[in-house]
């Protein structure tokens, strides 16, 4: 059985830490792979960069994308990951601090799956993620 990876892409130190203890708060203990920005973010997608070789067979369960990063933000990476066959059906959450409508419009208009905005608070960030791991990581069938 494959592992079912998380894969995080977010540059914000202070928000991958913050993430990664709700998750283990919640017992969520698969592996997380970080991507600090969009770049890298689809180099582990696609399997190129610093992850050349990788198998791209091992798909992220979820993949949680902020909107903004730096080298390529949220949106584009959301745009490519969609254009591509091998990866346009993978699950999407956007979790992001942004509560600006045209980044909400225009990232269900290319296929996120789901918009998350991230709780100031810990204990509501870490209920947001408990909620996440239930439904993408138990409940969800993916194709």
């Amino acid at each position: 059985m494959k592992s079912k990876v998380i894969l995080l892409a977010e540059d914000n130190p202070d928000d991958v830490a913050l993430t990664l203890r709700a998750l283990k708060k919640n017992n969520i203990l698969n592996e997380v792979v970080v991507a600090q920005d969009g770049v890298e973010a689809l180099d582990y997608l696609f399997g190129t960069g610093k992850f050349d070789g990788r198998d791209i067979s091992i798909k992220p369960q979820v993949v949680l994308l902020d909107l903004k990063m730096p080298r390529l933000d949220g949106l584009e990476v959301l745009r490519r990951v969609r254009a591509d066959e091998r990866t346009n059906l993978l699950p999407v959450v956007i979790l992001t601090t942004s509560s600006e409508d045209r980044d909400r419009v225009e990232s269900y208009r290319l296929g996120a799956n789901s918009y998350i905005r991230k709780p100031v608070d810990f204990n509501q960030f870490a209920d947001a993620v408990q909620q996440l791991g239930l439904y993408w990581l138990v409940l969800n069938e993916a194709p």
